[in-house]
């Protein structure tokens, strides 16, 4: 079912323009927020392993990177076939992945209702948290939507929508009782140690250290304070840290959206032929 509505004729998908989702997901800050949701999802042993010990994601970081991207633009932008097929395609995937704890050998499927939990949480409170504190104006009412709005790509990766936090209120009580079984292991620092350092052609090193370390640095500063204590480095000024996500907020958005909207895998672009120039997502479109 979709979120919202459309008068377009076209498919509007599962969130639908009228969707907080819709207007978010197009800001460029959602690579900074995805870079901290990588961040977070590190600290979870047993999510973490999950990855490291089922995907190529140390030769391929880039790659997992941009179908994730690939993920959340198809499920956000793509016609409900599409993002009903992306969710299938992930949720096969997962039945056939699992991992093992090193510490007592059990073996454990990637698909646990906690660990799918985690990794949606994570992910949507990363969204959230970095697009409100870079600028991206949205009210308290309207946080709120935006999370119980991706209970349907809960839904999508195989959790039952009913026991995925809907509110502000829901999300922060998760993360306060999930916290006990946060650990920065080997694999959360291996994580840390390659968002810094991710391999780069030669030519390319100089813009690795440019570019993306700025961006891995924000990403990281913006966890919360119990991230930073478990990574083991001491948590920066929180005004200092949303004067640099404004900052860069500010510069991303500077850029044309018709510019930033050519680069892959063009999700918005293909959304807008399907549904005309009203379907463009635009902070100021985000409904009371």
């Amino acid at each position: 079912m979709a979120v919202g509505t459309h008068a377009g004729t076209g498919d509007p998908g599962l969130f639908t323009p009228a969707s907080v989702t819709w207007q978010m997901h197009g800001d460029p800050m959602m690579w900074v927020a995805g870079v901290r949701a990588l961040y977070l999802q590190a600290l979870h042993p047993r999510a973490v392993r999950g990855v490291l010990q089922n995907s190529d994601f140390r030769r391929d970081a880039w790659g997992r990177l941009m179908r994730t991207a690939h993920f959340v633009g198809t499920t956000t932008y793509g016609t409900s076939e599409a993002a009903e097929r992306a969710g299938a395609r992930v949720r096969k995937i997962h039945t056939m992945l699992t991992a093992t704890d090193p510490d007592t050998g059990e073996r454990y499927g990637v698909d646990e209702p906690e660990l799918l939990l985690w990794v949606h949480c994570a992910e949507i409170d990363s969204y959230l948290h970095v697009l409100r504190r870079s600028g991206f104006p949205l009210t308290d009412a309207q946080a709120d939507r935006y999370i119980a709005e991706h209970r349907v790509s809960a839904r999508l990766v195989g959790l039952d929508p009913h026991t995925v936090p809907a509110s502000r209120e829901e999300l922060a009580a998760y993360f306060e009782a999930v916290r006990p079984e946060l650990a920065a292991g080997p694999e959360a620092h291996e994580v840390d140690d390659f968002l810094l350092r991710p391999p780069a052609h030669p030519l390319l090193v100089p813009a690795r250290e440019l570019l993306w370390r700025r961006v891995a640095l924000l990403a990281y500063a913006a966890l919360p304070p119990y991230a930073h204590e478990l990574y083991g480095r001491p948590a920066p000024a929180p005004a200092v840290v949303t004067r640099r996500l404004r900052a860069t907020g500010a510069v991303l958005r500077g850029i044309p959206a018709r510019l930033r909207w050519q680069l892959p895998p063009k999700h918005i672009l293909r959304a807008v032929a399907r549904l005309g120039p009203q379907a463009r997502p635009a902070p100021h479109k985000v409904r009371a």
